[in-house]
């Protein structure tokens, strides 16, 4: 479960981590309001759960009440990479010297968990990874003991941090490991965590997501899973009863079995594509599921070219086309090109069936695979 920037900046500010005065507003005048209450000058930021939200527009700062309305206005009810925005975050501006990046998540090669400092805040961490991993200092905690204080000092002095805020930025790393560990936490993240000319420490903006599954022993974080405002294909998924996680690719994959689905993304990858999503639709394909798996991949606008992975077993290959050639015939048209590849039971029967006027059929995962990348490739060009 994704939280919501101002959600994930209650949970931190209640656990002591400095956040600027802010208020929550639905409408124009509420962003106005709340302005007026704050002072300014202020920020206006849309609350959806994506990065890059200053770049695409979804935050403005302003110095006076005509500035706030008409940033409200525009950012109210704007498309935002997909979101509607439908709330902003009124929120004291910040005036900052330097932004660093504090964050932790789990460390799956090496088994623990990993607190991070980068004096590189306020970016997209994820291309610092990439393009400069010296500039992102690392530290494995060992769960059974916690983040030692001397872990979270050397982190920060790792990352080359100024020793007269080094302490304090050491206290927020520590707090949010802590914030990790008891809520149950995948990633927390503070990006960026400024730095006033005062030598205060702000959390300027808070990325938390909690284990969906530990939701059961997290009360007050699981009240706010209506209020989060899920991904709205992930919403989608739990409505029709899918297993599925987005991703940043062009190739939409279905299949039936978290093993298969797994199998395509890592050809799709061999292949040069990058995959969009992981889609399970688990066992049986009558036309239904077929139909809300390919709404599903359709509706995401990074899907240039989908492919269907499927293996017979108990399901027949034979029903599987029939299932696929009553759900692409019910689209008045179909958006995005769809390579099949069917094996197992039934599979010959099933690939004789497929309207190849709607599909593409290939008989090798592999043939499948490279021409969804290749029409992906097409589609994007």
């Amino acid at each position: 479960m994704k939280l919501h920037e101002y959600q994930a900046k209650r949970v931190f500010a209640d656990a002591g981590v400095p956040t600027p005065d802010a208020e929550l507003a639905e409408t124009v005048d509420a962003a106005v309001d709340a302005a007026e209450r704050i002072g300014y000058p202020v920020a206006i930021k849309a609350q959806v759960q994506v990065g890059g939200r200053g770049k695409a527009g979804g935050i403005e700062l302003v110095d006076d009440a005509e500035e706030a309305r008409e940033a409200a206005d525009a950012i109210l009810g704007m498309d935002l990479k997909g979101y509607l925005v439908d709330r902003v975050l009124v929120e004291e501006a910040v005036d900052f010297t330097n932004e660093l990046y504090v964050g932790v998540t789990m460390d799956r090669g090496e088994g623990k968990p990993v607190a991070m400092v980068s004096t590189r805040g306020g970016v997209d961490i994820e291309a610092v990874a990439t393009e400069d991993p010296d500039a992102i200092a690392r530290e494995h905690v060992d769960p059974a003991f916690g983040m030692h204080p001397y872990q979270a000092r050397k982190a920060v002095y790792d990352a080359g941090v100024d020793r007269t805020v080094a302490n304090d930025v050491a206290g927020v790393l520590t707090t949010l490991y802590d914030l990790w560990a008891a809520k149950d936490g995948s990633d927390a993240e503070i990006n960026p965590l400024m730095i006033t000319a005062d030598d205060e420490v702000i959390a300027a903006d808070a990325v938390m997501n909690i284990d969906g599954d530990a939701l059961f022993r997290q009360p007050d974080l699981a009240e706010m899973q209506e209020e989060a405002a899920e991904d709205g294909l992930e919403a989608k998924a739990n409505d029709y009863g899918f297993d599925y996680v987005s991703l940043d690719g062009s190739v939409g994959i279905i299949g039936n079995g978290a093993g298969l689905v797994m199998t395509t993304l890592d050809i799709v990858d061999y292949y040069g594509g990058q995959p969009a999503n992981f889609l399970d639709i688990g066992g049986g394909a009558k036309a239904e599921r077929v139909t809300n798996a390919l709404d599903m991949v359709f509706s995401d606008e990074n899907v240039d070219a989908v492919v269907f992975n499927i293996f017979g077993g108990i399901t027949r290959g034979d029903e599987v086309a029939r299932g696929i050639n009553e759900a692409l015939e019910a689209f008045d048209e179909i958006p995005k090109r769809v390579v099949v590849r069917l094996a197992g039971t039934n599979a010959e029967e099933g690939m004789e069936i497929l309207n190849t006027d709607l599909v593409t059929v290939e008989r090798t995962l592999e043939d499948a695979v490279q021409r969804a990348v290749e029409y992906a490739e097409e589609d994007s060009a």
